[in-house]
């Protein structure tokens, strides 16, 4: 079978396998995109997009408003024993569902002039200076670059023996799209013993559910009805929340095994980007915007690297892992802190009695969890 070659293969079509190919795409660059999943689908994910990634959606000719996307300007953090606080965002953000924006993404590479397959990889090797890849359905390419955004965790990860994989993961995490009411121009994080649900609006009026918790404190109960039922609804406003609501799904997405360990941005000198290269903690609230912040640092360089400004690939893979560590690194150990002391039923309560004395500390800390607004 001849093997078709490409400059770039992008393995995984999330948002930062898409924007990366989309502004690779934008510069001649023959990118080969392989996604595992057809257009649209549902994820497991916050919905909540900060705007320093909106600079670099508008360069990449993508406006999420055109689609529906609300503006968040506000939000709201509540404790397992219904203590508030309320707070105005230091750069504000978007909510949007994967549903549509991966969707409407995957369009925007299409008419750049990506090429998108729907196919998994089974099998990546680098021999020669050049990757070779072979996908479930026995297709072979070759590229100058790899970039893997495969998210979470893959089979992927496995193969290539990434210390992450081997560690247990504890964490449950589970959506649901309802209709009722809620404001426009808030995000809201309400804790409960176990975990934390993030609760946003997104298009079509919709409003995004979305909750982790530790598997252990989940499996005490029969189903997820019941959980909600004696540990969720514990907190007031989460069940005002979901009673006063219309389910907008048949049931509840889930997904298991989220990891929070440290991973690296290079793997068998594939360029991680995104989830792959490393999470931040949902109650942060920016995986999304980490993704296409990770996609545009990858793109940049490898344009560079394709055009002989970076000379060699020790190089290019230097510089990747250096700038994605300034980028992100001290953000994750800040989001991993976080989420510890949120973990502490006992100390919860505690903190946001403090945050109520000293409210400067909240758009500080949530600084902290984000980045200035992309330069292009």
């Amino acid at each position: 079978m001849q093997q078709q070659h490409f400059d770039v293969i992008i393995i995984g079509g999330g948002l930062a396998g898409l924007t990366s190919a989309i502004h690779l795409s934008q510069r001649n660059i023959r990118v080969l995109l392989i996604e595992k999943n057809s257009y649209p689908k549902h994820k497991v994910c916050g919905e909540y997009v900060s705007n320093e990634v909106l600079p670099y959606l508008n360069f990449l000719g993508f406006n999420p408003f055109e689609f529906g996307a609300k503006k968040i300007s506000k939000f709201e953090l509540t404790t397992h024993n219904n203590k508030k606080i309320e707070a105005e965002l230091p750069l504000g953000g978007f909510g949007m569902s994967r549903y549509e924006m991966d969707f409407q993404l995957y369009q925007l590479a299409i008419r750049q002039g990506v090429l998108v397959t729907q196919d998994s990889v089974v099998d990546v090797t680098f021999e020669d200076d050049q990757f070779h890849i072979q996908t479930k359905s026995n297709q072979r390419f070759t590229s100058k670059i790899a970039v893997g955004a495969f998210g979470k965790r893959s089979s992927l990860d496995v193969k290539f023996q990434r210390r992450f994989i081997a560690k247990k993961s504890p964490y449950l995490g589970v959506k649901i799209h309802v209709s009722g009411n809620f404001p426009e121009d808030k995000v809201a994080l309400h804790n409960f013993k176990g975990g934390y649900c993030g609760v946003s609006k997104v298009e079509n009026n919709h409003i995004n559910l979305c909750y982790i918790t530790n598997y252990d404190a989940f499996k005490r109960y029969k189903d997820i009805e019941t959980f909600q039922e004696e540990v969720l609804f514990k907190n007031s406003a989460l069940k005002n929340m979901f009673q006063k609501s219309n389910p907008e799904f048949v049931k509840p997405l889930t997904i298991s095994q989220i990891s929070f360990e440290t991973k690296n941005p290079i793997e068998n000198h594939m360029i991680m980007c995104g989830d792959s290269a490393g999470m931040i903690h949902p109650l942060c609230g920016n995986g999304m915007g980490m993704a296409i912040r990770s996609a545009q640092l990858a793109s940049e360089l490898i344009i560079d690297y394709l055009q002989k400004k970076i000379k060699t690939r020790v190089e290019l893979e230097r510089k990747y892992s250096k700038n994605w560590n300034k980028a992100f690194s001290f953000r994750l150990k800040v989001g991993r802190t976080i989420a510890y002391l949120f973990r502490q039923d006992w100390l919860a309560p505690k903190l946001l009695v403090t945050l109520r004395k000293l409210p400067f500390l909240v758009p500080l800390i949530i600084t902290m969890t984000h980045g200035k607004p992309i330069e292009i």
